[in-house]
């Protein structure tokens, strides 16, 4: 049973999960605290919303009498009217505009508790924040290898381009590409890159195929918006007669792989994204020139977050697929 403090004015209340209601043990208000139902409350809720005494008996499975008399026991307590009554309608008084607002208040944290008491001994659900590109071209293929060595964990995969909310958007951990450095979050060097060209083989065919940077002239260059220059590239690979200005931009780093691989030209590419369609013949890199990016990838997460055992299982993990990344192209 839940109730204010009738003494208590409730607009000057702030309620923040916790009903507290100090008043002398055996008071006579104490005693009609003890005495007074939820369902009254639940009622009082039900009628503001419909402003229909018929429509919330029929809501609440009772009769129209019992809701008037619930009602009017209520205003008798609190000693206020909180509803105006018409001959055929209804509507909240001041007092009940303001006492509506705790009372709905007071259910919300009745079903909140009841719902985590239920999930008390669900497992949680891991949740990852990684860029759509990095998830799509390095992540997700490695995933189920995860999924097979840890089957009772539930995880939840959460692309996104923006930098990550930890606690408005429930992430555990993120991945991010960038300089390491993240205010108040702990971060894990994960994985360093070089950036260079790549297209499909096709393109080292026919009479327009490539052979030095400076074919790139015959060739669409695709641009990925925010990483790689192709000015700088072609300037070290002195290659200067090709205008680094032409081509699509694409602003997701895994569409321009997609476009190199389907032949639509030449991209410069992030080695991470790319050494897997490298691997399987999909890419290859017509020059054996590159530069080391200025970013990385690295593990985060809030420092003043506990690490559960889903964060550990998921960080080592993801450990373990670097240094086996590290023995596969090394050889």
């Amino acid at each position: 049973t839940y109730w204010l403090a009738p003494h208590v004015r409730p607009s000057t209340l702030t309620l923040t999960g916790t009903f507290r209601v100090n008043l002398a043990a055996n008071s006579p208000r104490t005693i009609a605290l003890r005495q007074a139902e939820a369902s009254t409350l639940k009622a009082f809720q039900v009628a503001a919303a419909t402003l229909s005494f018929t429509e919330t008996a029929t809501r609440l499975f009772v009769t129209q009498a019992a809701i008037s008399h619930q009602i009017k026991s209520l205003e008798a307590f609190l000693g206020k009217k909180l509803f105006e009554r018409g001959n055929r309608s209804l509507k909240l008084t001041e007092a009940g505009r303001q006492y509506l607002p705790f009372v709905e208040k007071m259910f919300d944290i009745l079903a909140q508790g009841t719902e985590n008491l239920m999930q008390s001994d669900a497992l949680p659900i891991l949740t990852v924040s990684v860029m759509p590109s990095f998830a799509t071209r390095w992540l997700v293929p490695r995933l189920g290898l995860f999924i097979k060595a840890y089957p009772d964990i539930e995880f939840r995969l959460a692309p996104s381009r923006t930098l990550t909310n930890f606690y408005r958007d429930n992430v555990d951990i993120a991945i991010r590409h960038g300089g390491g450095k993240y205010p108040g979050l702990a971060s894990i060097h994960m994985l360093d890159e070089q950036i260079y060209p790549v297209c499909s083989p096709k393109l080292l065919k026919g009479s327009d195929r490539l052979k030095s940077p400076a074919d790139l002239v015959k060739h669409v260059l695709l641009h990925d918006e925010g990483h790689g220059n192709w000015r700088t590239w072609l300037i070290e690979a002195d290659a200067r007669q090709v205008d680094a200005s032409k081509g699509p931009v694409y602003t997701d780093s895994s569409m321009a792989v997609q476009s190199a691989i389907e032949g639509d030209g030449v991209a410069l590419a992030r080695s991470q994204l790319v050494k897997d369609d490298i691997a399987r013949g999909l890419l290859v890199r017509p020059f054996n020139i590159s530069q080391p990016s200025k970013f990385a990838y690295y593990i985060v997460y809030p420092m003043d977050k506990p690490v559960t055992a889903q964060m550990d299982a998921f960080i080592h993990w993801l450990q373990e697929q670097v240094v086996a990344d590290a023995q596969k192209y090394s050889a």
